[in-house]
Order: C-alpha cells, then sequence, then structure tokens
C-alpha cells in the first residue's frame, strides 16, 4: 500500500521520529542501565498522580501493583475520568517484551514511556514542557534529578525506563514445579498443565521458553474480538492514518482505528485487527482480558480460545467439563503470592 503523505507533512514526522529515536538511542543518559537511582526516580515518577493534567492521575492509576500492574477496568480512565479504547496490560517483564502495546506500534521503552504523559485520555499534559516546569519546581525533583544531570526529556524516559524494567513476576507455583518441587502443582494442576502443551494446544501461542516461561510468542493473532469496530472501513480510514506522526493519539480515542491492531505499525492486510499474545504469568490477577477488556472472565477468555483454536485448525476443539477445569487450575498456577 502507497501512503499518500506530502513532502512537507513527511519531512515534519521524520524529523519527529528521529528526536524519539535519538532520545531511546545513545542519548539517554548511559549510567541510566546500572546506578539504581534511576529506577528510584522513575519508581517517583510513576507513583505521582500530580503529574496528571488535573492533579489526580498518573502511571499508577491504570497499572496497580495489586492487578498485576494492570487495573481491572475493561478500558482504563485516564485524565478527569475520560475513557480510552484500551485494556491496561500488565507492566511486569514489560523489559522483555520485543513489541509494546496491545498493537506492538513500539519496540523501545524510551520511545514509550512519555507517551501517555500527553496522550489527552490518559495523563493530558499539553506537552513535555509542560511536565518538565512541574518537575523543576518540585525542589525534592530538582535536587534528584541535579543529582542526575538535570531534568530534561531524555532523562525523564530514562528514569521511567529503568523503573518498568525492575517490574518482574514473582515465582508461581508452577515455577516450582518445573524447579523440581513436584508437590507445587496438584493433580489438577498437573492434569491442567497437560492439556495446555496438548490437546488444547494453548503453548503454541503461549510458548513456554527455557529457561523462564514467558507465556507468549511474541507475535500477534486474530481472535474475533470487536472485528465489528472495522468491518467495512478499512479503506477509509487509511488516510486518516496517513502523515499521523503520533498514533498513540489516534488509537486510543477512535475506536475504528484501535480494531486496526497490529496494522497500524505493520500496513500489512495480515494484520489487520490482530493483536500481541499476552503474557499468561498472573493471568487470574488481570481479568478482564483482550485488547479491549471485552471478556470479563478467565474461564470466558479460554472458551474464546479454545473456540478461536479450532477454527485455527480447521477442527472444533472439545473439552469436557472436567478438562476445562484442570486447565483453569492450572492458569491461575501461574500467578505469584501478592
Amino acid at each position: 500500500m502507497r501512503t499518500s503523505l506530502k513532502p512537507r507533512r513527511w519531512l515534519s514526522c521524520l524529523a519527529i521520529t528521529l528526536v524519539v529515536l535519538a532520545a531511546g538511542c545513545g542519548q539517554t543518559p548511559a549510567p541510566a542501565a546500572t546506578d539504581a537511582r534511576w529506577a528510584v526516580l522513575g519508581g517517583r515518577l510513576f507513583a505521582d498522580t500530580r503529574l496528571g493534567a488535573d492533579g489526580r492521575t498518573g502511571c499508577v492509576s491504570c497499572h496497580r501493583p495489586e492487578h498485576a500492574f494492570s487495573d481491572g477496568r475493561p478500558l482504563s480512565l485516564g485524565v478527569y475520568g475520560q475513557t480510552g479504547t484500551r485494556n491496561a496490560p500488565t507492566l511486569l517483564d514489560v523489559g522483555e517484551l520485543p513489541h509494546l502495546f496491545w498493537d506492538g506500534r513500539e519496540t523501545r521503552l524510551e520511545q514509550v514511556v512519555l507517551q501517555p504523559l500527553t496522550n489527552p485520555v490518559e495523563m493530558g499534559l499539553g506537552s513535555i514542557d509542560d511536565l518538565l516546569q512541574r518537575l523543576r519546581a518540585d525542589p525534592k525533583y530538582t535536587a534528584a534529578f541535579a543529582d542526575l544531570g538535570g531534568a530534561s526529556a531524555e532523562a525523564v524516559a530514562a528514569a521511567l525506563a529503568a523503573h518498568l524494567r525492575t517490574l518482574r513476576s514473582g515465582d508461581s507455583a508452577y515455577d516450582r514445579y518445573r524447579s523440581g518441587n513436584r508437590n507445587a502443582l496438584g493433580p489438577d494442576e498437573q492434569a491442567g498443565l497437560a492439556l495446555f502443551t496438548g490437546k488444547a494446544a494453548c503453548s503454541e501461542c503461549h510458548v513456554m521458553q527455557k529457561p523462564r516461561p514467558r507465556f507468549t510468542d511474541d507475535h500477534f493473532h486474530h481472535l474475533g474480538i470487536n472485528d465489528n469496530a472495522i468491518a467495512g472501513k478499512v479503506a477509509a480510514l487509511i488516510p486518516r492514518l496517513d502523515g499521523k506522526c503520533n498514533l498513540g493519539h489516534l488509537v486510543l480515542t477512535e475506536v475504528d482505528i484501535a480494531g486496526l491492531g497490529h496494522f497500524v505499525a505493520s500496513r500489512k492486510p495480515a494484520d489487520l485487527a490482530a493483536f500481541r499474545t499476552p503474557s499468561l504469568r498472573n493471568v487470574a490477577l488481570t481479568a478482564p482480558y483482550m485488547h479491549d477488556g471485552s471478556v470479563a472472565t478467565l474461564e470466558e477468555a479460554v472458551d474464546q480460545e479454545v473456540y478461536y483454536r479450532g477454527i485455527n485448525k480447521g477442527r472444533p476443539l472439545s473439552m469436557t467439563v472436567e478438562e476445562r477445569r484442570q486447565l483453569l487450575a492450572f492458569l491461575r498456577a501461574l500467578s505469584a503470592a501478592q
């Protein structure tokens, strides 16, 4: 597909893109990878709800520790109670992901972490300069940033990204079982593991990598979720994507654009309405499910997955009531104690 960007607009977008890439590749303060002060400062920024335009909304508003850093809502609520188009995904292990956001439109945390701050339905600031003014007006932030070279967009991005890389999922009952404790999983959970890797074929997409399974193939798949949001609309939607420097604003404010899935990044027809395979770690803590939060319970999510797994295989994948119960028992064993 060919785009219809006009030269000046194309150059403007390119310039902004190069600035963002520079912030993530080379200009981010080098000590962020090894100096623990960056992660500590990032944790303060992450938890500070004063940084939202309404003075009550922060990163933690949509990524709550008690929900494995999701928020328990179908769609997240942002500044002034506005509703977006996305279910907040867990941030645990986010530093290991090759693709970020449900549609995979970004690949580096340093490129991602500033975007919610200026998104009109997330934290709603007018610009990153607005954020920097707030930080520089706070003596505690001024002192913390001074020790690390001063407050700047690059420094904020480095600090937030350093904090997010510390958010790791803990060991679950399954991890203890895999490490040799054969009593860590009960009979139903062990039977569910056999179904997960066998008849139910869950592990084909929720891959159990070694040495520590992440339960995702890092690819994009269709599950028939909310396909009607884009049915018959794709041709009309493409011009609205062309020339847009900030896809995040479109994705979180327009349901039909949000429904395009990975297509917004790849522009490949095969990626229409395809979304990133989420990890199943802590899956029992992150309801509701899917990119739009339209599946309320883990039981419903299993039914949805089994149904479309059968379609993809070209034959029905039927499970007995007992097998479904055992599979659910195993999935619940993937959550670490809170």
